[in-house]
């Protein structure tokens, strides 16, 4: 590649100008190797596969379980794992920057916690975007990835947990349709914050979120 190259950290790839002479100006040539090096970036989604999977699997068994048992054990867990999961999200940035450049959570260690966390999303769900935040961003990935991986996963497992649910028929569709039509305002309104919000102020904001929630979780 003469303008473009790929840097490979742990799970994360990013695509490099090196063109400083004509200060990174895009050309036809810049575009025809950013789709060359897009390809070889998406050459490799084992992983993203398997998380994906594991999601829709464990999604379902969490919406068979909750519709077998009372939800109020997960309800008293709720405040505790959401508040695991801001101290993790918070702490990991400062932990990793002590240790080697290479160490972050292996792929079967990201799958088991991937695991729990789908499961416990199809039953209730309370917190599980700060739980998977804290495990993507312990695996290697920045806050902008995680984040978008975290909105893909938490489809999925919500997808088949809704399945179940609606099968199940005991869904209440006046309150859930007027959930669903502020859920995807947020989403697409998160999104938008997502691509363009500095990352430090991302994190930050979180993490302030994370405590709120916490607190809130444990006063109500």
């Amino acid at each position: 590649m003469n303008t473009l190259r790929l840097e490979r950290d742990g799970h994360v790839g990013r695509l490099v100008l090196a063109r400083p002479e004509k200060l990174n100006s895009f050309t036809g040539e810049m575009w025809d190797e950013l789709r060359t090096l897009g390809q070889e970036l998406l050459a490799d989604p084992g992983d993203l596969r398997a998380l994906i999977v594991i999601s829709l699997a464990g999604g379902t068994a969490g919406a068979l379980l909750l519709l077998a048992t009372p939800a109020s054990f997960f309800a008293r867990l709720v405040p505790w794992l959401v508040l695991f999961a801001t101290l993790v999200f918070a702490l990991g940035q400062p932990i990793r920057r002590r240790l080697p450049a290479d160490a972050h959570l292996s792929p079967a260690v990201l799958a088991a916690i991937q695991s729990a966390i789908a499961v416990y999303g199809g039953y209730f769900g309370g917190g599980i975007g700060f739980l998977m935040l804290a495990a993507l961003t312990l695996a290697g990935q920045t806050i902008r990835m995680a984040a978008t991986t975290k909105n893909l996963l938490a489809t999925v497992m919500n997808s088949a947990a809704f399945v179940v649910f609606c099968v199940s028929g005991d869904v209440h569709w006046p309150p859930a349709l007027a959930m669903a039509v502020g859920s995807v305002a947020g989403g697409f309104s998160g999104s938008w914050l997502l691509l363009r919000a500095p990352e430090k102020l991302l994190r930050g904001a979180i993490i302030v979120i994370g405590v709120a929630l916490t607190l809130w979780l444990f006063l109500r």
